[in-house]
């Protein structure tokens, strides 16, 4: 990320480039910046876009072999190629290209044993895009409330963070809604967040489990009864119950680990979720959360057995889960 910055910012290029990664919102903020450097102020009479698996690759070495207009350099942007997902001879191109253009790929996934990607490794740059730190996130937030004249307190930014989907475009949604709904005044507030954000559904959870370690049987099910009116099924529910004590349980293991980042890429959580279900581990033994975990797959067979109805078997669980 670094090198890419520089390469932006000195407008000094490789050949070509590789985005990709979970930060959606991020890949796209980069390729923008990448394509406008390169272009320099120009029009697009040097830009080129294709996107999919189904592009045809001459058409694209063709546009590649064209020298650019006035300009520096022309810039080809390809998107899903999947080309780093599969066998290919793309690789044995790009050693060719002229010196003049540069080629972008945007993919979600890559196979780091794919011969381009090494490739791309070694002769250009290929940068992951991953979720952002606790901090990084924060000082997104700051930044953007900033630009817009805006403040917010940072125990009140770490609990819009617990009820909103944690993907940076989903953030930044909500932050547009935030401002415009505190229209007039400065500092956003706890209950600002409350009254305007989309809820996101695992914060109920953790409100759940929260409720269910301190034997609040009429909270349990009342956030369960909150879910089902945010249309959510007692299956999804269930999944979400599952994948919840199997994420605990992962944390739990992880424990030892250095850092709150690793353990996020291990289990594939935001890393500022990180500390929240470490709080929860505490509140149960690692034998507890595999019984608990034991009781969702056990609801779930039950279920599909036809012994009993969705609705009737997650309600029966939750009262199992209360300690």
């Amino acid at each position: 990320m670094k090198q890419l910055k520089e390469d932006i910012k000195s407008r000094s290029f490789h050949s070509v480039y590789l985005l990709y990664g979970e930060e959606s919102y991020l890949v796209r903020q980069y390729r923008e910046e990448l394509k406008q450097a390169v272009l320099d102020g120009g029009d697009e009479m040097n830009y080129a876009y294709f996107e999919g698996s189904g592009v045809s690759v001459s058409e694209v070495q063709e546009i590649a072999e064209t020298l650019p207009f006035f300009q520096d350099y022309r810039i080809i942007i390809w998107e899903g190629s999947k080309l780093f997902k599969s066998a290919n001879d793309f690789a044995g191109y790009l050693p060719g290209m002229p010196e003049t253009t540069i080629l972008v790929f945007v993919e979600k996934e890559v196979d780091k044993r794919n011969k381009l990607y090494k490739y791309v490794q070694k002769n250009g740059l290929a940068v992951e895009m991953t979720a952002m730190s606790t901090a990084d996130t924060k000082k997104f937030i700051a930044l953007k409330l900033r630009d817009n004249e805006r403040k917010i307190r940072e125990s009140t930014a770490d609990y819009f963070l617990e009820q909103v989907e944690c993907s940076l475009n989903n953030i930044e949604n909500e932050l547009e809604k935030l401002i415009a709904y505190t229209h007039g005044r400065e500092e956003i507030t706890r209950e600002d967040v409350d009254a305007i954000c989309s809820v996101q559904v695992t914060g109920q959870i953790f409100k759940m489990l929260d409720a269910a370690a301190a034997g609040n049987k009429r909270e349990v099910m009342q956030f369960y009864h909150d879910l089902l009116m945010l249309k959510e099924s007692p299956m999804s529910i269930l999944y979400l119950l599952t994948r919840h004590f199997n994420i605990l349980l992962q944390v739990k293991t992880f424990s030892g680990s250095p850092s709150k980042q690793e353990i996020a890429k291990k289990i594939g959580i935001p890393p500022f979720s990180v500390a929240k279900y470490q709080a929860q581990c505490r509140r149960y033994t690692k034998e507890r959360l595999k019984e608990m975990l034991f009781l969702c797959v056990n609801t779930e067979y039950k279920f599909k057995q036809g012994r009993l109805s969705d609705q009737i078997g997650v309600e029966m669980l939750l009262v199992d889960l209360i300690m």
